[in-house]
């Protein structure tokens, strides 16, 4: 199962890159074919309909198409200020917008459309960014994607990694595990002819 995994961060020491990376490497032991995106290496602008008109930037095609080939996801959503952050919302506008002059890509949701999605989120609070996922599921399911009922907010994010980016608690593995698992194995199931 080829599998997705990005945060909506391009901060350095971002809690949810961190969290990506440590949740892409559990993925590969289970065995998926995992793409770990990197936002920051995307140029990606900020949406905007004239800027669209003069032409669908070269990386949001190739951001579209990341997305369409992969049918599971895994988001590590941030959250500012009990939300997600504005680079994760640009994105997915990006991914879902209609490239008119392009016939591969006038249907604004096939990149997205039945796409089983996992949230994650990580915070040095104690609720773990759970309230940016919360809001994140709405705009999710109006993508048309299939969202993967169990979720996990890792609190106290600052203390959660070793020296090699990998989670220290076993409890803190094991509920991501369990979001890989289910995301997986709903994949699985709606790739079925």
């Amino acid at each position: 199962m080829r599998l997705l995994v990005f945060a909506g961060s391009t901060r350095q020491g971002s809690y949810n890159r961190r969290l990506a990376a440590a949740t892409a490497a559990l993925a590969r032991t289970s065995g998926a074919e995992v793409t770990h995106l990197e936002l920051g290496e995307l140029d990606i602008p900020m949406y905007n309909a004239d800027l669209e008109a003069r032409g669908t930037p070269a990386d949001v095609i190739r951001l579209k198409q990341l997305c369409f080939d992969h049918p599971a996801w895994i988001i590590c959503a941030p959250e500012y200020n009990a939300s997600y952050p504005a680079l994760l919302k640009n994105t997915l506008d990006w991914v879902s917008s209609p490239v008119k002059a392009d016939p591969a890509w006038t249907d604004g949701f096939r990149s997205s459309r039945g796409k089983v999605v996992g949230m994650l989120s990580a915070s040095p609070g104690a609720l773990g960014g759970l309230r940016s996922q919360g809001h994140l599921a709405p705009l999710l399911l109006n993508l048309q994607c299939w969202v993967a009922p169990k979720n996990f907010a890792l609190g106290r994010a600052a203390d959660a990694f070793d020296a090699d980016g990998q989670l220290v608690a076993d409890a803190a593995r094991q509920n991501v595990q369990a979001v890989i698992d289910q995301v997986l194995w709903a994949a699985s199931r709606f790739q079925q002819p």
